[in-house]
Formats: structure tokens, sequence, C-alpha cells
């Protein structure tokens, strides 16, 4: 896209265009250090096959699934090739789903995104031992969420927002639902909310004797509505609105508004009936994770109140509907972590939870009756990933920063309580294993290093290297590294890092950005491998640095909860501070901030109480009212409990206040963090006789990604620092 592409916004007299860019650097120049130039390489998805051996993955030119040997990588077959493949529709493989008897599967060439996570697509099925493919559905030409029965004889998926079940033996389709209609009630698959914040896709689970059939229903009937405008555009156009605007219309629930009510629903196969599983306690709002612990007669149903502060699970039966409490975690401060649903995982004699009841996050064992069998990891540390367990021998591996808040270590803990460490401790290690635990793929970055993908037995001996990202290292080899540095703030030391030029000299004088995200759990100052726009930036002339504030991640409930009720005061006196010892520096000339999402808002409140010499923010939040339930609730309660903390954490309210030059970006079509945020900000702006620079991105949702906009943000946003820093 070029800037013709780009349209130009004007309130009144408040606003004043984007300068013209600089003629010396292009989009072009930028696109090298920003998604999706600037990724590593990782290893294709491997699903491991049954006999323990082998693994299937695609092709590189995606038109085969090929098995392979595990050691070596040998090629030893093909299971599914879509150019002799019978009846086959497709030219190519998107994604795949392999039976969990390994007889069928499923198959689909593109999918159509929805929202951040959620797709959807046309699925066909591929029978192996005939080499045919069939259609999934030949009513509903387009399915979400397909989930194969455990014995592979059939698949459920949404459409329409209704479950149908497909029986391949019969080649019959059931309807499971039939109420679903579009923003009123959905089955099966999660609502806007319920996908962008319980990060989940997918709302129904099989039981284990493939009998029953278990789903939440989403009923959105009371939650309001949100449009946004569309146009016709010249990225991906939209032709339709050629001469007349269009709109897009879905329900977002804003804090303090009503959710979805949401229930749970077992169907049995074989009578096709449907009983309802009600929880008699009016303090659960939500149902982040439901799945089957090994036995028919044992559904595990997460739910939170809906401040999000107690968690409790039940073990349902979902034939008698007899529901029992087996483990409850409540912070008597602050908020339950999402981590305590996301990193739970089922055994058969027992589950594993993790808990910040310490202080800091660690593993706990539970019996499926509630009893605490045994806390698996302590210490003033936090766990960042559980990955599971050996239920036979004990061993657990799991992700922490057990050598410093900067860094990420993959460990194992044996039953006897001793750890073992796998690679270098200092840098980002992470992990993912095979299901049987058996084998791991580990990566290692750390900021001079791209990552390394290792293939390792769970032992940690090492197998072979998957991919090395020689090619990345080479690429961006004369990228400056990060050096990390801590600064003392209203008596906390912060970590922080600096990012300078090549020819950097202390004799100079240079303009300073200082980025930052800032928000709740979340953390920028990691020792890893990081190529983007900062990178190009330092090329430029400036120093890029970035200061992790209170309310971040890895050190501590305590240190992220303090932002409790209060989002935005504790971050603001840090990124001030933080702003104030860089101004102090002898080589630094001017101080400017930085941030997208959370990290625009921080922008614009530390630019409310602080002189930067110029601010950029984009996509914003700019009142907590304005955004959803879920997320703005778990900080911060509802607006009626908190009146004063809503008040006093909105940039809106402190317009008055602003003296740095401003410069705002977004997408309108924005389904995350809406244009009103924006909007309604320069409004405010106008009435009090400010000004402040806007640019929006038509058509463009949260990312701003797409038809080389992502490069434009950055362009912009260089082209308004040099304006007012040099």
């Amino acid at each position: 896209m070029n800037i013709s592409k780009l349209f130009y916004s004007l309130i009144g007299t408040a606003l004043v265009a984007v300068c013209p860019l600089s003629a010396a650097v292009t989009a072009d120049n930028i696109a090298p250090y920003v998604y999706p130039s600037n990724a590593s390489a990782t290893p294709g998805a491997m699903t491991y096959l049954a006999d323990g051996k082998t693994y299937v993955a695609v092709s590189d030119d995606g038109k085969r699934i090929v098995r392979y040997d595990i050691k070596s990588g040998k090629e030893l077959g093909v299971m599914l090739d879509v150019e002799t493949a019978r009846e086959s529709r497709i030219k190519s493989i998107h994604s795949y789903i392999l039976s969990p008897d390994e007889s069928h599967i499923l198959v689909c060439e593109k999918s159509v995104p929805i929202y951040r996570r959620s797709s959807q697509a046309t699925y066909y099925v591929y029978e192996v031992r005939h080499n045919v493919f069939a259609p999934l559905s030949a009513e509903h030409p387009v399915q979400r969420a397909p989930q194969w029965s455990p014995d592979g004889r059939m698949i459920a998926f949404v459409a329409d927002n209704n479950i149908y079940i497909r029986k391949l033996d019969y080649n019959t389709e059931v309807a499971v639902t039939k109420d679903g209609e579009i923003n009123k009630v959905i089955n099966g698959v999660p609502d806007w909310v319920y996908e962008e914040e319980f990060d989940t896709t997918c709302s129904m689970v099989w039981s284990p004797d493939n009998l029953t059939f278990c789903y939440l229903k989403y009923n959105e009937t009371d939650v309001p509505m949100y449009s946004f405008t569309l146009y016709e555009g010249t990225c991906d156009p939209k032709t339709d609105y050629a001469l007349y605007p269009g709109r897009y219309t879905y329900k977002y629930p804003v804090a303090g508004k009503p959710n979805s009510r949401v229930t749970l629903h077992s169907y049995d196969i074989d009578t096709r009936k449907t009983k309802d599983i009600v929880f008699n306690d009016e303090r659960i709002e939500y149902i982040p994770r439901i799945a089957y612990a090994y036995r028919p007669e044992r559904l595990m149903v997460t739910t939170l109140n809906r401040a999000q502060n107690r968690m409790e699970m039940y073990a349902v039966n979902p034939k008698s509907t007899v529901a029992k409490s087996v483990y409850v975690d409540e912070a008597s401060t602050g908020w339950i972590d999402p981590s305590a649903w996301e990193d739970t995982k089922f055994y058969p004699d027992f589950f594993m939870v993790t808990s910040e009841q310490s202080g800091y996050n660690h593993v706990y064992q539970y019996s499926y009756s509630g009893a605490r069998m045994r806390q698996v990891t302590s210490g003033d540390f936090d766990v960042t990933a559980y990955y599971g367990c050996d239920p036979v021998s004990g061993v657990h591996y799991f992700q922490s920063t057990v050598s410093g808040a900067v860094n990420r270590v993959v460990s194992r803990i044996d039953a006897k309580g001793k750890v073992i460490d796998f690679g270098d401790t200092r840098g980002t290690s992470s992990a993912s294993f095979s299901p049987d635990m058996t084998y791991m793929t580990l990566s290692y970055s750390n900021v001079t290093t791209p990552p390394v993908y290792t293939l390792c037995t769970s032992l940690g001996k090492e197998i072979r290297v998957l991919e090395d990202n020689a090619d990345v290292r080479a690429r961006y080899g004369g990228v400056p590294a990060k050096e990390f540095f801590t600064v003392a703030s209203d008596g906390y030391t912060l970590n922080g890092y600096v990012l300078k030029p090549s020819d950097f000299s202390s004799s100079r004088k240079y303009p300073v950005i200082m980025y930052q995200y800032s928000g709740p759990g979340s953390q920028e100052v990691l020792d890893r491998w990081r190529i983007d726009w900062d990178c190009f930036f330092v090329q430029q002339g400036y120093i890029v640095m970035c200061v992790d504030g209170r309310g971040t991640g890895g050190r501590g409930k305590a240190f992220k909860d303090c932002v409790y009720r209060n989002l935005g005061h504790y971050e603001t006196i840090d990124q001030i501070n933080a702003a104030k010892y860089a101004a102090s520096l002898p080589y630094v000339s001017k101080v400017g901030i930085f941030g997208w999402s959370y990290g625009g808002y921080e922008s614009l409140m530390a630019a409310s109480k602080y002189d930067y010499d110029a601010a950029v923010a984009v996509a914003p939040v700019t009142d907590w009212r304005y955004y959803d339930t879920v997320y703005a609730e778990r900080y911060m309660l509802t607006p009626q409990e908190n009146e004063d903390g809503y008040n006093s954490s909105a940039p809106v309210n402190y317009v008055d206040r602003i003296k740095t030059p401003l410069l705002i970006m977004h997408g309108t079509a924005d389904d995350n963090v809406h244009l009103m945020n924006t909007m309604q900000y320069v409004s405010t702006l106008q009435s009090a006789g400010k000004v402040c620079d806007m640019l929006l991105f038509p058509n463009m949702n949260h990312s701003i990604y797409g038809c080389n906009s992502r490069s434009l943000v950055y362009l912009n946003m260089l082209n308004f620092f040099d304006r007012n820093l040099k």
C-alpha cells in the first residue's frame, strides 16, 4: 500500500495532518524489520503417531502429509498426496487433523479468519486406506472447530452457530442443536470476548467412551451490539461498498454490561437427548474450560466469578448431571492469573494446577477427591508454563524465571524434588512435548542468538537440530545487541534494556524512544531474540529503551497485583521515572514514548503527566469503560464497583494536561480496541483547544497488518519522531 491508499482524518480544527513522508526512508526500507519479514523460521508442526517411533508433517510444497522417523528425520512414506488422492478437491494442505485411530485425516485447503484466533473453512475427510476424499458436510459447506470422537468414527463441528455430528460409518449427519442464531445463540464455539480473553476457539468435548458429547451454549441476547463502518478500500477491496459504506455488527460487552449467559449441556449419542447441567451457584459468571479427565463420568468444568478472583473446578457426571467441587483458588488481592486454567492438566488419578497462593506462581498436584497431594515447585520465582508430567515416574516439566525475571528456563523435577535444567539458564528457552512426554522440541534464543530448535528426549538428550535459523543470524548480524540495565522507581528496582546505534559514542547526543507495553502480567524486557522496528530506528540515529514497570510479570504476585483497581497509576509513575533517568544521561538530547494497544494507553497516560518531547499511541484504550468485560473487570472490577478507579485511569480525563506532541494511529475496523477510543479522545482534545496528528487505516483491525500497512505505521512514527525529537 502506498500513502495514497491511506486517509487522514480532520475533526474541526483539533487535528493537523501528518507531514509528508521523508524521501530518504520508505516503507520498503522498514519492511525487513517488521512482521512477517522479520520472523524466524520454526519447525513444521509434528503429529506423533501411536507407534512412538514416527511422526507426520506437511511437506514443504504443501501437497503431501509425510511420515518420518523421529530419531533420524528420514522420510518413510507418504500418508496423503493431494495430487494422487481420489476425489481430491484441493491443491494444497493448509491444515490437517489426524483421527485418533490414524485411519482418517481432516484436511482443509484454506481457512478464513473470523477474529484473532477463530477461523472457518471447508473441510474434507480423507480415508487413508482407500486413498479417497469426501466433504465433511454436504449440507453445510463451511465449518468451524471440527472434533474427532476418540474412536475416530464421528466428527463434531459447528456451522451457522449450531453443532452437527458426522457419523462416518453410516455417512449421516445429525443436528445436536437447532437454536443457533447469529448475534443471539452460539453453540460449541465461544463468543467474541471468550475467544479474545480466555484464549479459546472450541467449547465442546467428546467423552472417552464416545457415548456422550458435552458443549457450552452462549446466549448473547442481552449483550449490547457494537458496529463499525467498512469501506471499499484498496487492500482486499470490498466492492459491495464502492458507493456506500457497509457495517459490521457483533456482540461486544463493555465493562459493567451484560455478558453472554453461558450454560453447559450433555448430548447422548444413542438417544439424541440433551441434558442441562446446572450449577446452583450465583457466583459463577464464566466457564473458561471444559475437559474430560479420562473417565466418561468425570467432566472437569472450570468456573470463575465475574470479578475473576475466585476459580472453582467441578467434576461433573454428564449422565446424572451431578457436580462435585474438587478445587477452589481465591485471590485475596488482585485476580486469578489466566495460567490457572490454561496450564491445568488431567491424569487418570490426579490433576495438576498452577496457583499464586504462595506469592509466586507454582505447580500443585490434587486428587479428584479435592485433596492436595503435593506442591511440586517452590521458591521465589514464577512458573511461567507447565508442560505436564509422566504420571508413572512422577517427573514434571515446566518453564520458570528461576534464573531471573528476564530469563526463561525449561526444567524437570522428579518425585524426590531433584531439578534438572535443560540448556542455558540465561536467555529464553521453551518446550513442546510429544503426547506421551517421550520427546520434546526445545527452543532457545537470547539477544544475540536467533531461535534454535532441537529435538531431544525428555531426559534432555539431543537427537537432532530441527532449525538453527542460521540465515536469520546472517541477515541481521549487524544489528546491535540489547544491553540490560536497572532503574530505580518509587522504591523499586525495574528491569530495562537499551538498544544503541552501532556507532554509538557517549560524546554525542541522541534522541531516545521509550518503548513499553506495560499491561498486567506482560513482559517486554526479556533475554530473547527479537528483530523489530527498533532495530531499524537505531540505524536512523535513535536510542530505544524499554522498562518493565510495576504490574508486569515474572516477579511474583505482589509486584503484579499492585495495579489492581487502579490501572495506569503505578505504570505511569514508573515510565516517567524511566524517562527522567533517560533524560539525565549525558548523551541523551530528547525523550519520546511509544506503545501499541495497552502500550498506546500507557503512552497517553504518561504524556498526560510528564512533558515528553513526543508521544505515539497506536490503537490505544482511552477509557476502560469502552473495553470488554473480561479484561477490564479482571483488573478494575466493574465501573459500578470502582467508579473512582475508572475515572482516574482514563487518559480521556487528562487531556487538559497534555503538552506533548501526539501522534495517534488506529485501524477503522479494530474489533478489539474500538476506534471509538481514539475518536472520543480526539474529540476531547478538540474541546480543550488542543491538536494532535491522527492517521487512520481503513478496514484494518487491531494488528494493522496487510498491504504494507504495518511498515507504514512505523514509517509515519519515524517521520513524526524526526520532526519532534531531532
